[in-house]
């Protein structure tokens, strides 16, 4: 019995029950369990910069060839593009099937909480987010946990330290012990995650209540079935062309979807989720590039929720899309989804710039989206965190940088149940 309540992922799971109670049964406790949250989160966010930096440099150092980096992240690039693509096409075709938002009566949402979330979009600038990519300020970069600034720069960092050649061996050295440092960190701050993921879900329902997902249960439900078809049907079918399992691969990341669950952030995982694609099998260069570009570029959740989301309203207010339009509202959001990532409050922001660009609607119809929005950041979260795990996969495999004896070894049930166990 001691040893079943030790185990991270049985943890997690009984935290998110107690945060479900706690939330629906005392609503007064939200602020304090929203402080416990992010404290959590914040504790991973420090570790999300140096640790992506130390991993580029490190894997493009390491890899010699330049030419392989570029050819790396065009298949990577080329790759969520396709996939992301599918998502939003499958998406809207669920939401014209079931079509949840057939006989919602639009209830007035908090049209003045919703006003940030316009503003935003209006200030969106799809040219500036691409050219934001090179930073002004190095230093700044580190310290707003800017991904793709510090993406940027490391690759870099690590051509400069490439060209070093055997004089750039001491830098490397002392790297990798630095990087080594952060991950024994993470291993001990990922010991709280039945903390952040209790108040995640306290937070949850005890703000929005359980009353307040009714109207919209069949959006929610909607939504969660789209996921879990896209995971399983289309993900499932890359994973069966590329020759690896995706039920081996799930229950190999289950502590970090459960992680996920609970605090519906797929950025409280990113450090341990480059941990495991290493484990799992995938050269370290390859998981350095895919991971934190795909938390930008590979938002397969979150291109299904804005397609429903939009297919959704139409539903609700009686306006309907003709399928020039709906391929309009496909093309729109093929580039809007990538940028979700990019600013906070992403899922609203985005989704507001995308009816504005559509002009086919008021943008404060979202506003009626509001109070279920958290419940389904979580299907989001996971499938995007899911996504970008099969993407390293995938581009490893295409690029011969996949230790297949390691992956065999990695998914062995006794071997994941060792490895949680000793966890510190």
């Amino acid at each position: 019995m001691k040893k079943i309540f030790s185990n991270l992922t049985v943890q997690v799971l009984l935290a998110i029950t107690l945060g479900v109670v706690v939330g629906a049964f005392f609503p007064g406790f939200a602020p304090h369990a929203k402080l416990i949250s992010q404290s959590f989160i914040n504790m991973i966010s420090m570790l999300i910069a140096p640790i992506i930096f130390l991993t580029i440099v490190l894997g493009i150092a390491h890899m010699g060839d330049m030419k392989k980096v570029g050819r790396v992240g065009g298949k990577a690039l080329l790759y969520f593009e396709i996939v992301t693509t599918l998502a939003i096409g499958i998406g809207m075709v669920v939401a014209n099937v079931l079509k949840p938002g057939v006989g919602v009566k639009p209830a007035g949402g908090d049209v003045a909480k919703l006003q940030t979330y316009t503003d935003q979009a209006k200030e969106i600038n799809w040219l500036e987010f691409f050219t934001h990519i090179i930073p002004h300020n190095v230093f700044a970069s580190f310290t707003e946990g800017n991904i793709l600034q510090i993406l940027f720069f490391a690759i870099l960092f690590g051509y400069g330290l490439n060209k070093m050649g055997d004089s750039g061996h001491s830098v490397l050295r002392g790297m990798d012990k630095v990087k080594s440092v952060f991950f024994n960190i993470m291993k001990a701050v990922m010991r709280l995650a039945p903390l952040g993921a209790f108040g995640g879900m306290a937070f949850s329902v005890g703000t929005y209540g359980i009353h307040t997902l009714l109207p919209m249960a069949k959006l929610m439900g909607s939504v969660y079935l789209t996921c879990i078809l896209f995971i399983f049907i289309v993900l499932n079918a890359i994973c069966i062309y590329f020759k690896f399992s995706l039920w081996s691969y799930l229950k190999f990341i289950r502590q970090e979807i459960l992680i996920v669950l609970g605090t519906s952030s797929s950025e409280s995982v990113l450090p341990s989720m480059m941990q495991k694609m290493e484990n799992i099998g995938c050269d370290k260069s390859v998981v350095g590039l895919v991971i934190p570009t795909g938390y930008s570029f590979n938002l397969d959740g979150t291109a299904i929720y804005l397609s429903m989301a939009v297919i959704f309203l139409t539903q609700v207010f009686g306006i309907n899309l003709s399928i020039g339009q709906q391929l309009s509202v496909l093309a729109v959001l093929m580039v809007t989804s990538k940028g979700a990532a990019g600013v906070t409050g992403s899922g609203f922001i985005v989704l507001a710039s995308t009816l504005t660009a559509l002009k086919i609607m008021p943008v404060e119809h979202i506003a009626i989206l509001l109070g279920v929005d958290r419940f389904m950041s979580e299907a989001r979260a996971i499938t995007n965190m899911i996504g970008n795990g099969i993407a390293t996969i995938v581009i490893a495999k295409s690029e011969g940088e996949f230790d297949q004896e390691k992956y065999l070894q990695a998914i062995n049930p006794q071997a994941i149940e060792q490895a949680e166990e000793a966890q510190p």
